[in-house]
């Protein structure tokens, strides 16, 4: 599945024009990486990078805290659900990063990733999800 994901995104990734070094998947939980067995986004991210000759590097960002899972929580809980949930290795100092997800829901998850490459010396961070969720349970201003 996961292949057959990523040749639907390579054009469109490839049109966007990015200047990639990398892409990273969004990690999972250790918890929750056990419970499901496999990360699904890694499972795009990996042959999307084979196709667009970058470096896929999922290693370079990981999980510094265990967070809940996402899916019925409010904006405000989302963000800080996952503030300060991520830590980036040195590998991505000067390099373009693309981070990739599954699914969007109001960015938060993102965005943390994003500050915690930041943080590491990345020179630029894009992001790209698989799917945007509608707005729900209190989220309409996502």
């Amino acid at each position: 599945m996961g292949y057959a994901l990523a040749a639907q995104m390579v054009a469109f990734v490839r049109d966007l024009d990015w200047p990639i070094d990398m892409i990273i998947p969004v990690p999972l939980g250790k918890h929750r990486l056990k419970e499901r067995g496999y990360n699904q986004v890694a499972m795009i991210a990996m042959p999307l990078a084979m196709a667009l000759s970058v470096e896929y590097a999922p290693g370079e960002l990981t999980r510094s805290k265990e967070t809940r899972s996402q899916v019925e929580l409010t904006k405000q809980e989302r963000k800080e659900n996952v503030k300060g949930a991520f830590q980036a290795g040195v590998g991505v100092k000067g390099k373009n990063v693309l981070v990739l997800d599954d699914v969007s829901t109001t960015g938060s998850t993102l965005s943390s990733s994003a500050e915690a490459l930041y943080l590491s010396g990345a020179k630029n961070v894009y992001a790209l999800t698989v799917a945007r969720a509608l707005p729900h349970h209190g989220l309409q201003n996502a």
